[in-house]
């Protein structure tokens, strides 16, 4: 089974939807998911490191920790980006209507992403400023700002926690470091 906390991208999972006709056929599988585990146990996702379908069994038993990697916010979001977060909304309220208790954290790259996919070339925000006019910080609140708003316009819930990179670079240089004493 796949126990590991959930990492969405582009498609790493798919899932088996509790049919909607069952839970409106019975109020308690609506309104109290955890005491009815038959039902709980039928979400499967697809694992594309095994290449099966596998039933979800959480590390812990009532609570999803899941993390989501948001825009970089040098531009408005495009409808492709955004197909990225319906997806990242679908499968946290499947596992909420499974009864589970969702944590969602969603980063917002505000610097260091550089234009080539090979991790050459300039930084998206420094080119972005110097196109505009504006600083790099002014950029990305605008940007963050304008990507909520296109959240709420599709009626996509926000993240329990949006966590910005630049408030966390410590953390991600310690990170690096022990991956790195690690070999």
């Amino acid at each position: 089974p796949y126990k590991n906390n959930l990492t969405c991208g582009s498609s790493f999972f798919t899932l088996k939807f509790l049919p909607i006709s069952l839970i409106a056929q019975n109020t308690e599988l609506g309104y109290n998911m955890k005491k009815n585990t038959e039902v709980r146990n039928m979400l499967e996702f697809f694992n594309t490191m095994t290449r099966k379908k596998e039933k979800f069994v959480p590390i812990e038993k009532d609570e999803i920790k899941l993390y989501t990697c948001g825009p970089t916010v040098y531009n408005f979001a495009h409808i492709g980006n955004l197909r990225t977060y319906v997806f990242e909304d679908l499968l946290r309220r499947t596992l909420t209507l499974n009864g589970y208790d969702v944590n969602l954290v969603m980063n917002i790259t505000d610097v260091g992403h550089l234009t080539s996919d090979a991790d050459t070339g300039e930084d998206k925000m420094a080119l972005s400023a110097r196109r505009t006019g504006l600083t790099a910080w002014e950029l990305a609140e605008r940007y963050t700002e304008a990507f909520k708003s296109d959240l709420t316009a599709l009626n996509i819930s926000p993240p329990t926690i949006w966590c910005k990179a630049t408030d966390h670079i410590r953390e991600q240089l310690d990170f690096i470091q022990d991956l790195e004493n690690k070999g």
